[in-house]
């Protein structure tokens, strides 16, 4: 089915979003930008002041183009007196970091739910968990709003799991074309009320964003209802797939350079079947960020619960490891001894199009280079102000450019696959290099730089002098 061309009337709801993070501030302006009128709830202060001055405390590509178009539709408050009560739909977007034993830190989410709980109205309100939250969690919402609101009643006060499936970096685009949206509650009015929410989107009627197109042929979103606990194992399942995927392909990048095969042609081979597909298997240093790490720990915490093992999920984890040590591994077989070498970082958030450092495997590489008495100088296109704050017990210079970060390096490793690492002239970069040696641990390099030497993950070491047939063969 294609998305209807003639827009339909969509009644608009007053929703609060709790919380501003990542998930949160995409929520609010995307639904802003449908249509509803959206306050954005936060304890932090800086935050909001941010937010009414129009800016973002997040970097998101087309996020704050669309921030300022919405502004009309949209407040930021600290006070939830002044949100909830007159809301129809309340989210909760608060983090879940992981604890030590790998269960999600559920703190904030009970914070926010007893808040909302006291100032909701005696209306039908309908409590939205967007948050990555245990299986069960749904459920306990309920009893929180059930404890903490003053005139509870059953029926009035029910509460749906609605994970979000987004990527950083192109989160914009993968809310407003989804592949699915996921709502799960026992009532069928809370099922509606969202259902009735993300008219638009299920429909496709909004009038896309300028630089962000409806892709061609997409087809609408399917919508998906289940019982809370289905839709909150949905989300756990849906990233824990993702990452054996992206696991998978390094154990056989790694299983390539034993053999002399190319990880890059053998993952086009595999993903050419369309019971596997080409997303996610890129092998490289291994996956980071917010969701992968922080997933997979609950989902095997869970089982643990219950005395039930995840051995598949526990190699995922454990291949993903052996990725970040495999980084200086392939330095130290060049350099030998790192102590004093100069060594370039390019990259520090987990993926491009971010400044999301959270699990970012340039934190342990840097951290490891340290140790290993390396000079380390980064550079990152967006990141870095983020990291001065986040990785303050790192030792590293900052560069102001990626070839500035190359002047005087023994080696650089390229840890974050930005376009501007892609379109960098290689060739000229290298040659203020002391020595010219490249860890490219995205395999970005397509074309290398004479007189230099470069590894990748899955491929076979490469030697760039002129004349080389060999090196030409290898990259066509």
């Amino acid at each position: 089915m294609q998305p209807t061309e003639q827009p339909t009337k969509t009644e608009s709801l007053k929703v609060a979003v709790v919380g501003t993070g990542y998930v949160g501030m995409g929520t609010a302006v995307m639904l802003a930008s449908l249509g509803h009128q959206v306050v954005g709830i936060d304890i932090d202060q800086n935050k909001i002041e941010m937010l009414r001055r129009g800016e973002l405390p997040i970097y998101e590509p087309g996020l704050e183009d669309l921030l300022r178009a919405s502004q009309e539709r949209l407040r930021w408050t600290g006070d939830y007196a002044s949100a909830i009560p007159d809301a129809d739909v309340i989210f909760i977007c608060v983090g879940t970091p992981p604890l030590p034993s790998g269960q999600p830190n559920l703190r904030y989410v009970a914070e926010a739910a007893q808040s909302v709980a006291r100032n909701l109205n005696g209306k039908l309100q309908v409590v939205v968990n967007k948050s990555t939250v245990p299986v069960g969690t749904g459920d306990w919402v309920s009893r929180i709003l059930e404890d903490h609101a003053l005139d509870y009643s059953a029926g009035r006060y029910v509460v749906v799991s609605n994970p979000e499936f987004l990527r950083e970096g192109t989160a914009l685009h993968d809310s407003l074309y989804p592949d699915r949206i996921v709502l799960g509650s026992s009532s069928p009015e809370g099922i509606e009320r969202l259902r009735q929410l993300y008219q638009p989107l299920l429909e496709q009627t909004f009038t896309p964003p300028e630089g962000m197109p409806r892709p061609a042929n997409y087809t609408l979103p399917e919508l998906v209802t289940t019982s809370l606990s289905s839709a909150e194992m949905i989300k756990y399942a849906a990233n824990a797939f993702l990452a054996l995927k992206i696991s998978f392909a390094n154990e056989i990048a790694g299983l390539c350079e034993c053999v002399d095969a190319d990880i890059e042609q053998v993952t086009h081979g595999i993903g050419c079947d369309q019971r596997i597909g080409h997303r996610f298997l890129s092998a490289g240093a291994g996956w980071g960020g917010s969701c992968f790490g922080k997933d997979t720990a609950a989902l095997i915490n869970t089982g643990s619960e219950y005395g039930y093992t995840m051995p598949i999920l526990r190699a995922a984890v454990e291949v993903n490891q052996r990725q970040r040590h495999l980084v200086i591994s392939k330095l130290q077989r060049h350099l030998h001894r790192l102590q004093g070498k100069r060594v370039a970082v390019l990259g520090m958030a987990f993926k491009p199009n971010t400044d999301d450092l959270r699990d970012a495997p340039a934190h342990d590489c840097i951290a490891r280079l340290m140790d290993l008495g390396a000079k380390v100088t980064v550079h990152d296109p967006v990141a870095m102000p983020h990291a001065r704050r986040e990785w303050a017990h790192l030792t590293y210079d900052e560069a102001p450019t990626a070839e500035a970060a190359l002047r005087g390096a023994d080696a650089v490793i390229l840890m974050t696959e930005w376009d501007e690492y892609r379109a960098l002239d290689w060739d000229q970069a290298v040659r203020t290099m002391r020595r010219r040696l490249i860890i490219d641990t995205r395999n970005v390099l397509q074309q290398l730089p004479q007189h230099s030497t470069v590894e990748q993950v899955g491929r076979t070491t490469l030697h760039n002098v002129p004349g080389n047939e060999v090196l030409a063969e290898a990259l066509a």
